[in-house]
């Protein structure tokens, strides 16, 4: 432990250095996400200089500030408890497998690709009907101005031509990720939520894909179901931390 040696510096609007001995044993991250918040994170090997850092951060910074971190690693989540974070949420990994569309769409529902206008009706009105500060951190809100979106990402539910459900699909590298599944609230409960997923999964598998990512937040129960009926596999779980809410 060597606190006295060592040096805290904020180097740029968005990042912080640990400095001892002319070397960097730390560096301090903040990301403000499209939803307003703010993500903080923290590269060191050594406690003290952890502790110091966050502190440093969180003292820079307007709270309430956000950091996620993988509920197996203890030691990260004591670190940011130290700083004074506490659980906000804590989010369920899962991989489910593709397999041919098999989930039937309810009478008088279209599932198809997703234009631009339309699809950003849906989504302002979605937003307007949920709780997004429990939805995950990536999900794109809208902030007083005009979100960017990209149609090719969603596959959208459609009656009477109009939008009432989106699956949202962010791909990577290694394997795609279901990012977000809504449906508006007067049309719940009809298994337009189950047939988009159904239709997606076929598409991948049709492309050559097996298997897809996502995450759930651990208190949607419904959800939690709908992925498991398509047998998803829990892989781990995050936790998101925060600090200085109210």
């Amino acid at each position: 432990m060597h606190p006295l040696l060592c040096t805290i510096s904020r180097v740029a609007e968005n990042q912080w250095h640990a400095v001892e001995n002319d070397l960097v044993v730390g560096r301090g991250y903040a990301s403000r996400r499209l939803d307003g918040r703010t993500f903080v994170s923290i590269d060191t090997w050594r406690d003290d200089v952890f502790d110091r850092l966050a502190d440093a951060m969180v003292a820079d910074q307007a709270t309430p500030l956000y950091t996620v971190v993988d509920e197996t690693d203890r030691e990260l989540t004591v670190g940011w408890e130290r700083a004074g974070f506490t659980t906000w949420r804590r989010e369920r990994e899962v991989v489910v497998p593709t397999g041919p569309a098999s989930t039937p769409i309810p009478a008088g529902v279209i599932i198809t690709a997703a234009d631009e206008e339309p699809l950003r009706e849906l989504e302002q009105a979605i937003r307007a009907e949920l709780d997004w500060q429990t939805m995950p951190a990536e999900v794109l809100p809208w902030q007083g101005g005009t979100t960017p979106l990209d149609p090719s990402k969603y596959t959208v539910a459609k009656r009477n031509n109009q939008y009432v459900g989106l699956l949202r699909l962010a791909t990577y590298t290694r394997q795609p990720r279901i990012g977000l599944i809504a449906v508006r609230a007067d049309e719940r409960r009809q298994g337009i939520a189950r047939a988009l997923l159904s239709q997606v999964l076929g598409d991948l598998r049709h492309v050559g894909v097996e298997t897809v990512a996502a995450e759930i937040n651990e208190t949607n129960h419904a959800a939690i179901e709908l992925f498991e009926s398509f047998a998803a596999r829990r892989t781990g779980s995050n936790l998101e931390l925060v600090h200085g809410k109210d």
